[in-house]
């Protein structure tokens, strides 16, 4: 009878582990949702950066740190987009797992004007921290929080893989998607004027050329000479549309299509996540390539 209670006792504490979620602390709208969709019901995120908030103005809040003190895992964009990952590292007290999930796969390096104000500027190589507006690095992503839950509760192996596969599985046909819209676009209207530079890994992957009106960084204001450079291009390229992003609204776009006669298109979500049709991934995706095509065609 003695050992038979403790046997019970034994499969009730199991169970309550089992049903004990990992506590997850996201600092990325994309990575938001891979860790939910991965995770299922064997996951608990807290999401620190909600949709239409810009992520190079974000600073976490003592209740961010506080919630991060108490999380299995931190994910974090990475490739330079997160000032504060010491921060972040400090509140774990190093029982956290903090990975930095965009420094997992390659990088492309761009070259950018800094303004130091007063008119000076110098132009510095930068790394690009917008990964996600690859999907074959949002696939990556996948693989990375799918490996990284693992590592935190193996039992679950299973159930993270099966999930990923499902997801990974959306994520194609949301590539081949992709592909066949952009299809309709001859490579001579490739030519996409955006207002922070943010899409060089969708430029990479689809064949555009990007002429960016900011830096690499929303904060990275344009010197009048970027300006110029910009509305001389414009005019050489015959650059149909010029797209603003859902976060900001540049106010040298008025000055650039009043002087080159292209037109703003719709707006692209550039940062992360945004509310309605764009609130998901493939949402997201499809809002901004359907709005590309669609003005350049």
């Amino acid at each position: 009878m003695k050992t038979r209670v403790i046997t019970l006792l034994l499969c009730a504490a199991a169970s309550g582990f089992a049903a004990d979620p990992i506590r997850v602390s996201s600092f990325s709208t994309i990575l938001t949702e891979v860790a939910r969709e991965v995770g299922g019901d064997r996951v608990a995120v807290t999401g620190h950066i909600r949709p239409g908030i810009d992520p190079h103005d974000f600073e976490p809040k003592p209740a961010d740190l506080k919630t991060v003190s108490q999380s299995q895992l931190v994910l974090l964009s990475a490739k330079h987009m997160e000032g504060y990952v010491n921060k972040l590292k400090e509140a774990t007290g190093g029982k956290g797992n903090v990975v930095e999930v965009g420094d997992q796969f390659p990088s492309l390096k761009m070259k950018s004007d800094h303004d130091h104000g007063g008119g000076k500027t110098h132009e510095e190589v930068v790394e690009d921290p917008h990964w996600w507006h690859s999907v074959a690095n949002a696939k990556r992503a996948t693989k990375v929080v799918r490996d990284e839950l693992t590592k935190l509760s193996p039992a679950d192996k299973a159930a993270f893989a099966k999930h990923a596969d499902a997801y990974l599985a959306r994520l194609d046909a949301l590539q081949s998607w992709v592909k066949a819209r952009i299809a309709e676009l001859p490579r001579d209207r490739r030519k996409l004027v955006t207002s922070h530079d943010a899409f060089q890994y969708f430029a990479r992957e689809n064949g555009f050329t990007i002429y960016a009106i900011e830096g690499v960084s929303s904060a990275d204001q344009p010197s009048s000479k970027k300006v110029a450079e910009i509305i001389a291009t414009i005019k050489t390229q015959g650059v149909k549309a010029i797209f603003p992003e859902a976060i900001e609204n540049p106010k040298v776009l008025t000055e650039i299509t009043r002087e080159t006669g292209a037109r703003i298109g719709p707006e692209l979500h550039a940062d992360g996540l945004g509310d309605g049709a764009a609130s998901t991934y493939e949402g997201m995706m499809k809002q901004n390539v359907t709005a590309i095509v669609d003005a350049l065609k």
